[in-house]
């Protein structure tokens, strides 16, 4: 690629000492060099300050616990990038991610953001819960936060909604989607997902159902808004 642009990859992070560096690490190896590492701490109250603080080349930002879409709103604002990307501090970037999808995006400008498959994996000495088997996790599956954007698309559509303490990037792509914003899904997986026994998928399921529910319903209020104007 001959045109390089700057991207902000924005880490949110809270009480994840035993996890965090390895995410740091993750894209600290990307093919893709012009990137800046912004570490939003959440309130975190174990070792997560002192370990990230260890890392050169990271911005670190510390704040009160807001919930992982105001520690994402803050990243944003603080970035410098024409480009937007997002890791979560439990998983795992492969090497290529940046690169990928920065290119796809730059030979392609009328695409606003790509995202791509994921792959699970179990965290060593993990149980499941009773009923789930690893099978679950065995299939790629389509990773909302494998998400790359354009900074111009969040100026659009705004940043993610507080107030969904869950499920706030389920909510961006279904304004982005209700918007007509241009998406492309690229057949790579580009995030490798770690399940263990903090997930909020296994652990806190009735009240993501309940925000799945709010999303689908504001998003089909939007539709038929749209549809009357």
């Amino acid at each position: 690629m001959k045109n390089k642009p700057l991207v902000s990859v924005i880490i949110p992070v809270y009480n994840r000492e035993q996890y965090v560096a390895e995410a740091i690490e993750s894209v600290r190896q990307q093919t893709y060099r012009n990137f800046e590492l912004i570490i939003v701490d959440d309130g975190s109250t174990d070792n997560t300050h002192h370990i990230v603080r260890s890392i050169k080349e990271v911005r670190y930002i510390h704040q009160p616990n807001q919930g992982v879409a105001g520690a994402r709103n803050t990243g944003i604002a603080a970035a410098q990038g024409e480009f937007l990307a997002f890791c979560d501090s439990d998983d795992v970037w492969p090497d290529h991610k940046l690169k990928t999808q920065l290119k796809f995006l730059l030979d392609h400008p009328t695409v606003d953001y790509t995202i791509g498959h994921l792959k699970n994996f179990i965290d060593p000495g993990f149980e499941l819960p009773s009923g789930v088997t690893e099978k679950l996790f065995e299939a790629d599956r389509i990773g909302l936060m494998t998400l790359v954007s354009r900074r111009a698309v969040f100026q659009q559509l705004g940043d993610f909604n507080p107030d969904y303490r869950v499920a706030s990037d389920l909510d961006w792509f279904k304004r982005a989607t209700d918007a007509g914003v241009i998406m492309k899904l690229l057949p790579e997986i580009l995030l490798l997902r770690r399940i263990h026994k903090t997930n909020i998928s296994l652990h806190q399921v009735k009240t993501l159902k309940k925000s799945v529910m709010r999303i689908f319903k504001a998003s089909l209020d939007r539709q038929r808004k749209q549809k009357k104007d």
